[in-house]
Parts: structure tokens; sequence; C-alpha cells
């Protein structure tokens, strides 16, 4: 199991060169990956592919790109961009979005988000690996009347999904390299999520997939004051359908009842449970949420952890 945490500061839009310099952090202590989320500010590939290139032997990942509102060709060319200008340290995470987002922001309706991203993987694979495509579906189609490929663009980028429901699991097994599940506590990632992506993945012929559960967490002194800051913080997930159906199969009263919030012993042992659970990478987001000195001592406990991770392989 790996370490990582999430480059975007959960309270504001950091300056790039700041951004530049996180990693730079996160690297130093020990960290295994970076990765930025996509919101309507910053393109995360292209914030990837910036940092990575600015901070040798750190993974970066953009977690996650909205299908909606999106094209396979265009995608493509971001993500072989960023994995060229990394050096093949690039990890692509797409997601379904919310209907809020993609109606109000897209203006495009919400309909068959399952039957996109179906359509939207099988177009977006032969693109990464070979640069042609030549797919029309009901939904989208993409063909390739010039070649596509980027050189230096290897090995072809990986694509996670931020999938937890069952038809998102069952498309993503099939079709993706792992998954990017948000607020799934150890209990749901054992239970439910990670038999029903393995057993998909098996049953389409492919490797087992990688399990990259994105984690909110902090190291403090302070962790029932810092427990009403999360709820804040994690309120909106608690109105969305799918995160309402994984945080009550987590066993969790609401999102931020699966904050990680202690001291390192605390902190180290949910991590294990996680590792337990399925999870074959953690990556720790929020950890800005009680300031700066909590946040260098929860990156410092996550580097040390991700050494004796290495160490014991």
């Amino acid at each position: 199991m790996t370490l990582g945490v999430t480059l975007s500061s959960t309270s504001r839009q950091l300056p790039l060169d700041t951004t530049v310099e996180l990693a730079r952090e996160a690297r130093d202590a020990g960290l295994h990956s970076g990765w930025f989320g996509q919101t309507f500010a910053y393109d995360s590939p292209s914030l990837a592919a910036i940092v990575g290139r600015e901070v040798p032997g750190l993974q970066v990942g953009s977690a996650a790109l909205p299908v909606f509102g999106r094209h396979p060709l265009l995608v493509s060319s971001q993500a072989q961009t960023a994995q060229a200008a990394t050096g093949g340290r690039y990890h692509l995470g797409l997601a379904l979005g919310t209907r809020h987002l993609t109606e109000t922001g897209f203006g495009l309706p919400y309909r068959r988000p399952i039957g996109l991203l179906r359509e939207f993987l099988t177009a977006l694979r032969p693109l990464l690996e070979t640069g042609e495509a030549d797919f029309h579906g009901e939904l989208l189609t993409a063909t390739t009347p010039y070649p596509a490929a980027v050189p230096g663009a290897q090995p072809p980028v990986p694509v996670l999904v931020a999938a937890m429901g069952p038809q998102a699991l069952k498309v993503s097994g099939e079709l993706a390299d792992g998954i990017l599940p948000f607020l799934a506590g150890p209990r749901a990632l054992a239970d439910h999520i990670v038999p029903a992506v393995t057993a998909a993945a098996r049953a389409a012929g492919r490797p087992a997939p990688r399990i990259v559960a994105l984690v909110p967490g902090v190291v403090t002194a302070d962790p029932e004051g810092l427990r009403s800051r999360a709820a804040e913080a994690l309120a909106l997930y608690e109105r969305i359908p799918s995160y309402q159906r994984v945080i009550e199969l987590s066993g969790a009263a609401g999102a931020a009842g699966l904050a990680v919030l202690g001291d390192e012993e605390t902190v180290a042992a949910e991590v294990r449970r996680y590792r337990e659970a399925g999870a074959t990478e953690v990556v720790f987001t929020a950890t800005d949420l009680d300031g700066e000195a909590a946040r260098s001592r929860t990156w410092k406990l996550l580097g040390e952890l991700s050494a004796q991770e290495a160490a014991t392989g």
C-alpha cells in the first residue's frame, strides 16, 4: 500500500508556485503521490503536469474529471500530455459528477450517467494505449482522422474512476484500472466496494483493480473540536445520494464521522484499517483543516508510514 495527499486546499485556491512548494514538501516527507481535484478553477491535468515536471519523484493525479461536459479525445490529449510532461507519473481519475453541477454549470441534462461512463471509457482506453479510436456509441462518437498519440506518453496513462455504486463499480472493474472512492469507510470498502469491483475485473479478464481510498484526515491534538469543522467542510456530500449511501454503508452517522482525526497512533491505526479493508493506496484529503502545523504533522506521519510500508513490502 502507498500513501499520498491531495494538494488542493479545502479553503482557497493556492497560487501555482505555492502548490509546487507543497508538492516538494510532500515528496520530501516521503509521500508517494499528490492529487488534484477538478473544479471550475484550475485545470487538474495541466496542474498535475506542471507540478509533476517541477517535482521529480512524486506521482501526480487528477481526482477526478467529470465525464459530463468533456470528450474522450480531449481528455486523452490532456492525460497524454501530462504523462509525457511527468515522465510517466500521471494518473487520470474520472467521475460521474453530480446532477446539480452538470445541469447548472454545463447546461447539460444529467441522463444515463452509467451509460455515458461505459462509452467514455470504451472510447478512451484505445486512445491512451494506441492514439487511435473508432467508437460510435449511443451517447458519444470518438474517431481519429489524425493520430492522437503524444510522443513520450508512456506507459499508457492509468485510468481510475470515482466509483462507489454497484453499476459504476461494475463498469469500472470491466474497463478501468481501479477506483477512487471518497468517504467510503473500511466497512463499506471491505463488504461492498472492493468485492464488487474485483469481481467485475475478474469476470472481464482484467488484473485486480487498484483501490485508491480518499480519506479526510488530520493529526491533531483536538479531534473533537476539529470534527465540527470537518462537519461543515463535508456537509455538501451528505446531500448527494451516492455519498449518502456509502456513508450509511460505512456505519457513520454523517460525513464527519469518516474523518480520521487524532494523534499519530490513532491515525496510523485507521490507515491500517483501510489497508486491511482492501485499499491498495490511501490518499489523505483536507489535511489543512486544522492549520499548517497540523498539516505538516500529518504529512510527516504519513511519510513515516509510507516508509514502513515500503520496508515491509
